[in-house]
């Protein structure tokens, strides 16, 4: 059996003009956690280019959803931004990663900390029932540079709500907290200086982020990995991975090119 599947383009979002989405066809013998990331490409002079890319859509989802940048000189999303609808992507059989729920201790409250595309895999595990069964708060904290890439901001602030099976937990246990850094915006500042200062907490009536209550969810930027790393492991978190539950975990493999 191949280690890929060709699957059909069914939509294209162009969010600006370095980030877009789309969604496509779905193997129904693919199978996923919420939170998993999986390569997908395109075929280059019969050659599969491929990238790691975390899977924006549920797992229950009859489609899969990807959130992409694009870079003009990268070597596939140079490519992949020029996609329409029908054109055929090479999705990996072998999802993996370690942004799952099952890979974090129980506790009350929930963080899922994303810069830019960081936040495709935390789309899915917010429309995870078992997210809210798991914990009491989910704080979704999504950083970009300007407004305009607040992908998804609409979904998550008022469609998912009204959502005929999540709309209930998502409207009782969800804070969404987008921040900008370049632009004036409600919310402004890079998440670990809001988190180290306490905006965000005061902001969203939450307590400061502590490995009691807490566990959270990184995935983003090198830098912003870096620091966030090291914000959690300063309050005492420790690191879970594939193999052993923690009280935060990183995913590591993300699409840049």
């Amino acid at each position: 059996m191949s280690a890929f599947i060709e699957e059909r383009v069914l939509t294209v979002h162009h969010w600006t003009d370095r980030l877009f989405s789309f969604t496509t066809t779905r193997d129904q013998a693919l199978r996923f956690s919420n939170g998993h990331f999986t390569m997908i490409g395109l075929r280059v002079n019969d050659k599969p280019l491929l990238r790691a890319y975390s899977i924006a859509s549920p797992n229950y989802a009859e489609h899969l959803e990807f959130l992409s940048i694009k870079v003009q000189d990268g070597p596939l999303t140079s490519r992949l931004q020029h996609i329409q609808v029908g054109d055929n992507i090479i999705v990996g059989r072998k999802p993996t990663g370690t942004l799952l729920i099952d890979y974090l201790l129980p506790a009350k409250r929930l963080y899922l900390l994303a810069t830019g595309t960081g936040l495709a895999p935390f789309l899915s595990v917010v429309r995870d029932p078992e997210t809210y069964e798991k914990f009491e708060q989910v704080v979704l904290v999504h950083g970009v540079r300007e407004v305009k890439e607040l992908a998804y901001r609409e979904m998550l602030e008022h469609t998912l709500k009204q959502d005929e099976f999540l709309g209930e937990m998502v409207q009782q246990q969800l804070l969404y907290y987008p921040t900008v850094t370049r632009e004036t915006f409600v919310h402004q500042g890079r998440i670990p200086v809001i988190i180290e200062n306490g905006q965000l907490a005061n902001h969203l009536g939450i307590p400061e982020l502590n490995p009691v209550e807490d566990r959270v969810m990184i995935c983003g930027s090198p830098e912003m990995l870096r620091d966030l790393k090291a914000l959690c492991e300063k309050r005492g978190f420790s690191e879970g991975n594939t193999t052993r539950p923690g009280q935060f975990v990183i995913e590591r493999a993300f699409a840049e090119s």
